[in-house]
């Protein structure tokens, strides 16, 4: 049986401007337009816009960050370390990422943090590192965000699962809709399997 667990984990959307999340994804509005851009510490606006789509893992990374204690950097320049480190490569316009085995690394070089990267990861698995005071990056599609009944596949996009319960997971989703699928957000155990690849990363203190 799986016993409740649930960490009081800060959230950051991987816009700045959370409440207009829906805007961006439906292209109502343009990333560059977001009021707040320039609180990604980027150079320019569209030098954000690039990135904030590209940006779940780096929010997923920044909400750990303050729940295990440490500065949260602004998200831009933290894409730029990443990139640095190998966990992004750029070809131009096309970025591959989040590559989890030199993400892990960074992660637990640069903030002391464990950090390990899992290629192969179960549900039960998740729930065996939330109740040890973990947090699990997870790779879902996208459209978790509504519970699609028929997402187009599995992962591409990543959410921090923050806590569980018998018949949930709960997450932090970086580009969830705000009010409903954001902060907290409990995906049935009997949905999870449409969306989650099976893989993803686990962040904790330094062992």
């Amino acid at each position: 049986m799986t016993v409740a667990t649930s960490h009081h984990v800060p959230y950051f959307a991987q816009w700045e401007s959370a409440a207009l999340v829906p805007d961006f994804i439906s292209g109502a509005s343009s990333a560059a337009d977001d009021p707040l851009w320039e609180s990604s510490g980027a150079d320019s606006a569209e030098e954000y816009a690039f990135w904030a789509p590209r940006m779940c893992g780096m929010a997923c990374l920044r909400m750990a960050l303050g729940y295990f204690g440490h500065r949260v950097p602004a998200s831009v320049p933290l894409v730029r370390e990443a990139l640095a480190a190998g966990a992004y490569v750029r070809d131009g316009d096309q970025v591959q990422g989040l590559i989890y085995a030199p993400f892990a690394a960074w992660v637990a070089s640069r903030w002391d943090l464990f950090a390990e990267a899992k290629p192969q990861l179960s549900v039960e698995q998740v729930d065996t590192e939330l109740s040890r005071g973990r947090l699990v990056l997870l790779s879902v599609h996208k459209t978790i965000r509504t519970l699609d009944p028929e997402p187009a596949e599995r992962g591409g996009h990543l959410v921090l699962a923050v806590g569980s319960g018998p018949d949930h997971i709960t997450i932090h989703n970086p580009s969830g809709f705000p009010g409903h699928s954001q902060e907290f957000h409990q995906v049935p155990r009997s949905d999870l399997p449409r969306f989650f690849a099976g893989r993803g990363v686990v962040l904790g203190r330094a062992q």
